[in-house]
């Protein structure tokens, strides 16, 4: 194993002994050297477990005598000669409130009671801490306002998070005063008032997360020190504002902010047009202006945003046309520009946006033809409300208009087929259609002469959705002519794939041969699409839930478990695009076994496809050979993708997401792994939550031998959500359904 290699598995053990500290209360303990607590640091703890509703004992430990409170014993307590300089007991069900008494604890560093039930205000007393370095508050039913102590006696305060709470009242401009503040996160809560002009002369800010308030008021237009600052550098990264009543223009001085990465103004009441001076924020990577009353023109120059990934300005009142040099952002992966009055044609330069997966222009005044690959990635929801727009059906309609067909071939009758037949019709054009089962039968006509519609396309082929004459739906998936194997050896191994079923598997239910050497797998169709495009592309009114998300997970687990240990088949590419969603959201893996069908230098470009997605696991890239191990990556990896909502093919601050979740636990930060829509139920699913995500990061390990197999995998899963392990027993087992 290479020096890398030891140094990331080096770093994951002590990412999941964090996570285990974080995951289990200390208990036990002795006498430390006979030192204990100082009497002044032991009065102010019991006045905090008094004043503490201990639902679940987790508070027992602290006894009456003081002894063990510095030696471990005491969960939650860390200590330095004697002295407290740590609370940490999140996600442990505490109810009751925060006791004025802490402020006696003067060298308290740190305290983390998140993820609880606490009420009542957040203590003055802790403005009164001089050696607070961390206060973690969020997802707790904390009410009131925010002490403007906070800031003004707490030199060397560098984060704080009270989100997710019921505070009311303004924002104390004093929460900037300290220096060294870097993350500031009061989001979730009915916070008043307009923003402190103090925070845009901090030069340590590095995140500043204000959204869903009611925050009024204009943007302060002094970022950057407001003139001020000549001999600052300001590290401010991410701001984020939305979903508030913030009224005004855009301040021109947030291009002086250089190191800004994200821009979320949505939801508020933001007019004038949108400063071209913002084009010098080139390491942009998120900017989402939509839902507010923003006029004007799009500027054209901001093909500077090279790093820029979402663009989003939906629901504004922009005007004119929609700029070409957007088209040269090539890293560019969702625009949504519907519901504005842009006119004129949809640029052909973005057409070159190979990474575009989400795209909108609907309900503008857009005119001329839809750019034909355009028209074949998205559907016609995309483009819809643009009246003098042509071509708007994705790959439905042709450059004549006309309804174009998966071919052009006529075969012979149809034929009555028994579940596990394997039945084939030979055709007039010299083609071979073989059936395994299915819920309809269809001819080989029928297949070749049925509407389709490009649903994406991979290293394997083109996938489409072909409606039959007589109204049904199938997944038809046409295979690269040159990278199969001969028909011989095709047909043989496609035979053994046709007779794989689980609940959790896409089922193969035909294939046909054409006389030009031409593959179709025909498949059942998956109204709901991809797992990718299900957590992805949706809009912000779907909320998906924890028991939607861990059924998903269970599912791919348990066909994951099937094809290993039932099939003796490793998937090798195993993404949440190839993760299919039926109308009850149950998942059913496809693309399994496909490798068979492919020559060997095929399969090598497929691994380094799904490798620039973010589902490889590292060993892949010298050995080029799935294994089962690969496989168990590929699974902590969307499962990874299920807790935080992140896809793993965009890189957060240089950080693939095993990185980027790895090191967010190893400063424990552990909530701001996980997506928002979770969070807010955390209390209930918190126990949940922590242990999948140990269990995730256990599949990512940088060493093969470190990770579980599928099977144990699928055994913590039911163990973590024992209430869905019963739903899944039967699709445990083999069937032949």
């Amino acid at each position: 194993m290479g020096k890398n290699n030891v140094q990331g598995c080096f770093f994951f053990i002590l990412v999941l002994q964090a996570l285990s500290l974080t995951l289990q209360p200390v208990s036990g303990g002795h006498l430390w050297d006979g030192v204990i607590v100082t009497q002044a640091d032991f009065q102010a703890l019991r006045a905090i477990k008094h004043e503490m509703i201990d639902s679940n004992g987790v508070l027992r430990s602290w006894n009456d005598s003081g002894i063990g409170a510095c030696s471990g014993g005491w969960a939650g307590i860390k200590c330095v000669n004697g002295q407290v300089i740590a609370i940490q007991l999140p996600w442990k069900g505490l109810g009751g409130r925060i006791s004025e008494k802490i402020g006696q604890l003067q060298a308290l560093r740190k305290l983390s009671l998140h993820d609880n039930v606490l009420s009542g205000p957040v203590p003055w007393s802790l403005g009164f801490l001089p050696n607070l370095r961390g206060l973690y508050l969020f997802n707790n039913r904390l009410s009131g306002s925010i002490p403007p102590s906070i800031g003004n006696n707490s030199p060397v305060l560098q984060s704080i998070d009270i989100s997710n709470n019921a505070l009311t009242g303004i924002i104390p401009p004093s929460l900037a005063n300290s220096t060294r503040l870097y993350r500031l996160n009061l989001s979730f809560n009915s916070l008043s008032g307009s923003i402190p002009k103090s925070f845009t002369l901090s030069s340590s800010l590095t995140i500043l997360a204000l959204q869903h308030n009611n925050l009024s008021g204009s943007i302060p237009d002094s970022w950057g020190g407001g003139g001020m600052g000549k001999n600052k550098t300001f590290q401010l990264q991410i701001l984020t504002l939305d979903h508030n009543l913030i009224s005004g223009t855009i301040p021109v001085s947030l291009s002086k902010m250089g190191l800004l990465q994200e821009i979320s103004l949505s939801n508020n009441k933001i007019v004038g047009s949108i400063p071209s001076e913002l084009d010098g924020l080139s390491r942009l990577q998120i900017l989402d202006l939509s839902n507010n009353a923003i006029n004007g023109s799009f500027p054209d120059t901001f093909d500077k945003f090279q790093n820029l990934t979402v663009l989003n300005l939906k629901s504004n009142k922009l005007e004119g046309e929609i700029p070409s040099t957007i088209g040269n952002i090539s890293g560019i992966n969702s625009i949504d520009f519907s519901e504005n009055k842009f006119v004129g044609e949809i640029p052909d330069s973005f057409t070159k946006l190979a990474n575009l997966s989400s795209f909108n222009v609907s309900y503008n005044n857009l005119s001329g033809l839809v750019p034909s690959l355009l028209s074949k990635k998205f559907n016609s929801s995309s483009f819809a409300g643009n009246l003098q727009l042509c071509g708007k059906r994705a790959a439905s309609k042709g450059k004549n208009g006309k309804t174009t067909k998966a071919a052009t071939a006529t075969t012979g009758a149809a034929r009555n087929v028994e579940k596990g037949d394997e039945v084939e019709s030979g055709g007039e054009a010299g083609g071979k259609l073989v059936h395994f089962d299915g819920p309809f039968v269809f001819t080989a006509d029928d297949l070749l002469c049925a509407t389709a519609e490009i649903m994406g396309k991979s290293a394997y082929g083109t996938a489409y959705k072909a409606t039959l004459e007589d109204g049904n739906q199938v997944a038809v998936k046409r295979l690269r002519e040159k990278t199969t194997k001969g028909q011989k050896e095709f047909e043989t191994e496609v035979a053994a794939l046709g007779k794989i079923r689980h609940p959790n598997l896409l089922a193969l239910r035909a294939y046909y041969l054409g006389p030009k050497g031409e593959k179709l797998l025909v498949f059942d169709y998956m109204p709901k699409g991809s797992l990718a495009s299900f957590l992805h592309a949706r809009g912000p009114e779907i909320v998906i839930d924890w028991p939607t998300r861990m059924r998903i997970a269970l599912g791919v687990t348990r066909g994951l478990c099937y094809l290993h240990t039932q099939e003796n088949i490793v998937h090798g590419n195993l993404t949440s695009s190839n993760i299919l969603l039926d109308e009850q959201t149950n998942a059913h893996i496809t693309d399994f076994g496909l490798s068979r069908l492919m020559t060997t230098s095929a399969n090598t470009n497929i691994i380094a496809t799904a490798g620039s997605l973010g589902y490889n696991a590292p060993e892949l890239t010298k050995t080029k050979k799935p294994s089962t191990k690969t496989d168990a990556y590929s699974l902590g990896v969307i499962i990874l993708e299920l807790l935080t909502g992140k896809p793993p093919g965009e890189p957060t601050n240089g950080l693939d997401l095993p990185q980027w979740v790895a090191s967010i636990v190893k400063e424990e930060w552990t909530n701001e792994v996980f997506d928002l829509e979770l969070m807010r139920d955390a209390p209930a699913i918190g126990d949940e939550l922590l242990n999948t995500l140990k269990l995730a990061l256990h599949c990512v390990d940088p060493s093969p031998s470190a990770r579980p197999e599928v099977q144990q995998i699928l055994q913590q899963l039911e163990e973590i959500k024992p209430d869905l392990a019963d739903d899944g027993a039967k699709a445990a087992a083999p069937t032949s359904e």
